[in-house]
């Protein structure tokens, strides 16, 4: 069995795109059977009424290498994480997990260790449905109208939150949760594994992508854990590492064959990760500066924003402000960055660096906010971002979805802006800053 997995990752062999963890079965041809009338309302709707309108929701990103330490039993401390204290947003696309596992060999070479990705999501279970009346019920379409019944009777309506993918590779993971009632609305979903790790290949390093269709829009999201280290040479490893994810990343194109295939196919695109891109200053320099907090010098010199502002693998993406302090290198359970003492014996040093990132490509996308989480257990802080994301839907389907949305977080476009002649590049985000040099 292991000589089978190791020639699997060296010859960069595919584990299939629809090998992932997730609450409901992903098999399309059985969607509209598990969704009911209401399935089937919308894809009549679709084809009767092929005039769009745009409608907005909100999603939290957010990315965290966690350094190989399981997670705490401590929902409070992932209520932090996930920001739920300023209420809820409706979809959760989260990468806390470069270095979900020890990066050694039998992690590298074998079977994956699945055990702390179970952790990990119960955990984000349990927070994201905190306030509902269950959690021992895992809500299934296939429930027949007794059955539902009965749980409505008692109390049971349906969690608040379903995991739609949920993918590791290594000691990458990526999960995606939604609204139980944005399900019905979701197709397509896959994923796409890269290996850029030793001897370029093993996931070791490298990206786990995951994509789906949510109404007639469609979503890539990509976290990565690119190639460390400050030496002379390893930021074009870096940039060579996200060239090869660009163009080694494939999904399938769907039984019409209408989805996107590539990345920069999809309609709304967002990057997350360790992206390891250091600041070109001496040490010392570095330190000073954070030291005196000029974000703005150490900015000056951070690779990630060159490479944005150079244009080549990166031309046409965007990030937000950054005003946070850099998120890497800390001692575990400290505010201390590493190598401000005495360092042991033969111990590297890292000078602070915004080794974690989230940035995203073209339209309708736009960044509410922008900032850095404070949990101590990891040698690096979470990154997390939150975005308002532009969907189309049918305009027979709009009355139905204002009624069944009825949270802070759905935001129509006012109709004044989506007029006969308006196309969705005019709703495209002018305001937004990039990045800030």
């Amino acid at each position: 069995m292991w000589t089978r997995l190791v020639v699997n990752k060296v010859f960069r062999k595919t584990i299939g795109s629809n090998n992932f963890i997730a609450d409901f079965p992903s098999t399309d041809e059985m969607s509209l059977e598990q969704w009911g009338e209401s399935g089937k309302d919308y894809y009549r709707e679709s084809f009767f009424h092929p005039r769009k309108h745009a409608i907005h929701y909100r999603m939290f990103v957010s990315t965290w290498n966690v350094g190989g330490i399981e997670p705490e039993e401590d929902l409070l401390a992932m209520e932090e994480l996930l920001d739920t204290s300023n209420g809820y947003c409706d979809i959760y696309v989260l990468g806390y997990f470069q270095e979900i596992v020890p990066l050694k060999a039998t992690n590298v070479l074998g079977p994956d260790n699945t055990a702390t990705c179970r952790k990990w999501n119960s955990l984000i279970r349990k927070t994201l449905n905190k306030n509902c009346s269950f959690d021992a019920y895992t809500f299934s379409h296939r429930s027949d109208k007794a059955e539902d019944s009965n749980k409505k009777r008692n109390g049971v309506v349906g969690q608040d939150f379903c995991c739609l993918i949920s993918k590791q590779m290594v000691g990458i993971l990526i999960t995606v949760w939604v609204r139980s009632n944005l399900r019905p609305y979701v197709r397509y979903p896959s994923v796409s594994c890269v290996g850029c790790g030793i001897m370029g290949c093993l996931g070791n390093k490298g990206s786990v992508s995951v994509r789906f269709q949510m109404h007639e829009t469609s979503f890539c999201f990509i976290c990565a854990h690119l190639t460390s280290g400050s030496k002379e040479g390893d930021e074009q490893c870096r940039t060579s590492n996200m060239a090869e994810i660009m163009s080694r990343t494939s999904f399938p194109r769907g039984p019409s064959l209408g989805l996107p295939k590539k990345i920069l196919d999809h309609d709304r695109v967002i990057l997350l990760g360790d992206l390891n891109y250091r600041i070109s200053l001496p040490e010392a320099t570095t330190r000073e500066l954070v030291d005196r907090e000029d974000w703005g010098a150490l900015l000056a010199k951070d690779q990630l924003i060159a490479e944005l502002i150079d244009g080549h693998v990166f031309q046409g993406w965007y990030e937000g402000p950054i005003n946070f302090p850099p998120t890497y290198k800390y001692v575990p359970n400290s505010d201390t960055y590493h190598g401000c003492f005495q360092a042991k014996s033969g111990e590297k040093k890292r000078a602070p660096a915004w080794c974690d990132r989230i940035i995203w490509y073209g339209i309708g996308l736009k960044q509410s906010y922008y900032g850095r989480g404070e949990s101590k257990l990891s040698d690096h802080r979470p990154v997390k971002a939150m975005f308002s994301v532009e969907v189309n839907v049918p305009r027979g389907r709009l009355q139905s979805q204002k009624n069944l949305f009825l949270s802070e977080r759905y935001d129509q476009i006012p109709a004044n802006l989506v007029d006969e002649g308006s196309s969705s590049d005019e709703l495209e985000y002018k305001a937004r800053s990039s990045f800030m040099v």
